[in-house]
C-alpha cells in the first residue's frame, strides 16, 4: 500500500459524517421489541409461502397475539393455527368473515398478487390496520384506489419490503446525499437464480424450494378454487396456476412484482427519488420451456432524468452470479453486502473500480458494519408499533404507490415493446 493511497483513504474517512465510532454505535434491526404490554390482535389472510413465515413471526413475538387465520386451503389453515400459538384462535375460509371478527385490529395479506387491491379496499372499510406483501397491486388504477382508501380511513398501511429495516440504507443514502461518492448516475441491481432442471425456478410446492408434488386429487378437495381464484379470469382447476401462479399473468407481474419490486424499492430507500422518468424493458423465456408465461430473463433500465441517474435491474434464472445493490459514483462507488431485501451492511470504494487489473479486491475506503447502539425495530415490529401509535409505517402507502408505478413500467415496457415514461401530472404510465 502506498503512502498516497493511504493518506487518500485517510481524507475521505475524514470528511465522511461518520467516523469510526460510529461504524460501532450504528443502528441494528431490534426483533420482538413490544412498545406496549398490549399486543397487536392479528388476523392472516394466506398462510401459503410467505404467510406461512409471516405467521410464525407474529406467533412467536411479544407485540402480537394471533386470533385469527384465514386460507382457502385446507392444509395451509392448519399450519397457519399451528404456529399462532394460541389454542383460541379462530379459522376462516373466507376473508370478508374474518374482517368482520371485532376481535381483529390489524390484518396481514399474504395471498397472490391479484388479490391485493379488493382485500386492502375491504381491510381499511372494516377499520382495519394492514401489512401487505409485495407487489402492492397489479395495476395503476387498482394502486390509485388503494392509496385513496388509506387515505381515507387514515389506515396504517405498510408493505413488504423488509430491506427498510437495516439502517444501511439510511446511512448510504445519507453519504451519497452528502456527496461522499460524488454524483451518482449509475445504480446496479439483480436477481439470479440457476436450479437444476427437475428444480425449476418457481415450481415449489407449499414452500420456498419444496418440490415434494402433493396429490392433485387431494389437493382438489382440501381447497376451494374459486376462492382462490377471484377476481381472476374463470377456469377449470389448474394445478400449476394454483401452486406456481407467479408463472403466470393473471394472478401477479411475474419478475417484476416479486423480485424487481425488492431490489427498486430498496434502491428508493436508499435515493429517495421517487417514481422514475422512463423504463425500457426486455423479457424473455430463454431457460425454462414449460408452459410458464412470464419471462425467466427480465431487465429493465430506469432513468430519473433530473437526477441524471440510471438503476439496471437484471433477472436471470439461468446464472448464480452475485449483483447486490451498487451505486456508483464519480468518486467512488458504494456495494451493498446482500440482495435489496437483506441488505445490512456496505463498502466504499474509491475510484471507479472495487478490483485491481490483477483481480484482487481493492481495500475499501469505508465501512458499514451496525452495531449494537441505536438499535431500530425490524420491518413487521416497525408496523406493529404504527398500529398502536398511528404513526406512518416506514413502507406506507406513498412508498408503496412507487413500488407500483415502478415495477409496473416495466410491465408496460415489455408489453408495449418500447420505452415507457411516467406522465406526472396524471399519474400514469404513458
Amino acid at each position: 500500500m502506498d503512502s498516497t493511497r493511504a493518506t487518500d483513504r485517510r481524507t475521505f474517512l475524514g470528511t465522511t459524517a461518520l467516523g469510526a465510532s460510529a461504524l460501532l454505535a450504528a443502528p441494528a434491526v431490534l426483533r420482538g421489541a413490544s412498545p406496549t404490554a398490549d399486543p397487536v390482535r392479528v388476523g392472516h389472510i394466506g398462510t401459503g409461502t410467505r404467510g406461512w413465515d409471516l405467521v410464525k413471526y407474529t406467533g412467536a413475538t411479544d407485540s402480537a397475539k394471533v386470533v385469527a387465520v384465514c386460507d382457502v386451503y385446507k392444509p395451509h389453515l392448519l399450519r397457519g393455527v399451528e404456529a399462532a400459538h394460541n389454542p383460541d384462535v379462530k379459522t376462516y375460509l373466507d376473508y370478508r368473515d374474518l374482517l368482520a371478527d371485532p376481535k381483529v385490529e390489524a390484518v396481514i395479506i399474504a395471498t397472490p398478487d391479484h388479490w391485493h387491491e379488493q382485500m386492502l379496499l375491504d381491510a381499511a372499510r372494516a377499520g382495519k390496520a394492514v401489512y401487505c406483501e409485495k407487489g402492492w397491486t397489479v395495476s395503476i388504477a387498482a394502486a390509485k384506489r388503494m392509496r385513496e382508501a388509506v387515505r381515507k380511513h387514515k389506515t396504517v398501511m405498510q408493505l413488504g419490503h423488509q430491506g427498510r429495516q437495516f439502517p444501511a440504507s439510511a446511512v448510504g443514502g445519507k453519504m451519497i446525499r452528502d456527496g461522499k461518492i460524488g454524483p451518482v448516475t449509475l445504480v446496479k441491481t439483480g436477481r439470479y437464480f440457476n436450479n437444476p432442471p427437475e428444480k425449476p425456478v418457481w415450481r415449489w410446492f407449499g414452500y420456498y424450494s419444496w418440490y415434494d408434488r402433493p396429490d392433485p386429487k387431494q389437493v382438489i378437495k382440501d381447497l376451494d378454487w374459486e376462492k382462490w381464484l377471484g377476481p381472476a379470469p374463470k377456469i377449470d382447476f389448474h394445478e400449476g396456476h394454483f401452486w406456481h401462479w407467479r408463472c403466470y399473468w393473471p394472478y401477479g407481474t411475474g419478475q417484476a412484482g416479486d423480485l424487481l419490486s425488492h431490489e427498486l424499492d430498496y434502491v428508493q430507500c436508499v435515493l429517495g427519488y421517487g417514481i422514475p422518468d422512463t423504463c425500457a424493458c426486455a423479457g424473455l423465456n430463454a431457460f425454462w420451456k414449460d408452459d410458464r408465461e412470464v419471462p425467466d430473463t427480465w431487465i429493465a433500465t430506469y432513468q430519473h432524468e433530473q437526477q441524471g441517474c440510471t438503476t439496471v435491474f437484471e433477472g436471470i434464472q439461468n446464472s448464480n452470479r452475485n449483483q447486490t445493490p451498487e451505486f456508483i459514483g464519480r468518486n467512488g462507488r458504494m456495494i451493498f453486502n446482500s440482495i435489496g431485501q437483506d441488505a445490512s451492511r456496505f463498502e466504499v470504494y474509491e475510484d471507479v473500480a472495487a478490483w485491481t487489473m490483477g483481480g484482487q479486491p481493492r481495500e475499501a475506503v469505508f465501512r458499514f458494519i451496525p452495531g449494537k447502539a441505536d438499535r431500530r425495530p425490524n420491518h413487521m415490529e416497525d408496523f406493529l408499533q404504527c398500529v398502536r401509535t398511528g404513526q406512518k409505517p416506514r413502507c406506507n402507502e406513498d412508498e408503496a404507490f412507487i413500488e407500483t408505478a415502478t415495477l409496473l413500467m416495466s410491465v408496460e415496457s415489455y408489453r408495449q415493446k418500447r420505452q415507457v415514461r411516467w406522465d406526472r401530472e396524471k399519474e400514469e404510465i404513458v
